[in-house]
């Protein structure tokens, strides 16, 4: 057989993805952020506000665990939840001030982070790396 388990695209994306979640978490730890709430102060940092089906979708999150993680990180002063006058129905999630200072702060690790995981590794081949990944993730989402 020419499979091998341990050498397949779906093992070692998932060793990867595993390893680096557990040890950027271990990082922001002592912000007493979670990975996901990490997430989700970037995107919005980022982005502006975003529905929390737009946000669950982005941070890989379901939407029950997310908004329940919106209610903590609401008591924290994170992030606020707005209903827009148009629409009352739908809620819209705003970074605070505080969020904000703090997503600059763990966006800055998040760099480092990222540079040490690059190492010696050229610009555009850590360009090419990030656009496979982006073009298997379209790919996974047709199947």
């Amino acid at each position: 057989m020419d499979y091998w388990f341990t050498d397949s695209l779906p093992y070692l994306l998932n060793r990867a993805g595993v390893a680096l979640g557990e040890t950027f978490s271990r990082r922001i730890a002592r912000y007493d952020v979670t990975l996901p709430m990490y997430r989700v102060l970037a995107i919005l940092r980022q982005t502006g506000p975003k529905s929390l089906g737009e946000l669950s979708s982005l941070v890989s999150v379901e939407m029950s665990t997310l908004s329940r993680m919106i209610g903590t990180m609401a008591k924290a002063g994170q992030v606020t939840r707005i209903r827009p006058p148009e629409n009352g129905r739908v809620v819209s999630i705003e970074i605070t001030a505080k969020g904000a200072a703090l997503a600059d702060e763990l966006m800055q690790i998040a760099m480092q982070f990222e540079r040490g995981i690059l190492g010696d590794m050229d610009a555009a081949a850590a360009e090419e790396l990030k656009t496979l990944l982006r073009q298997i993730s379209q790919r996974i989402d047709r199947l």
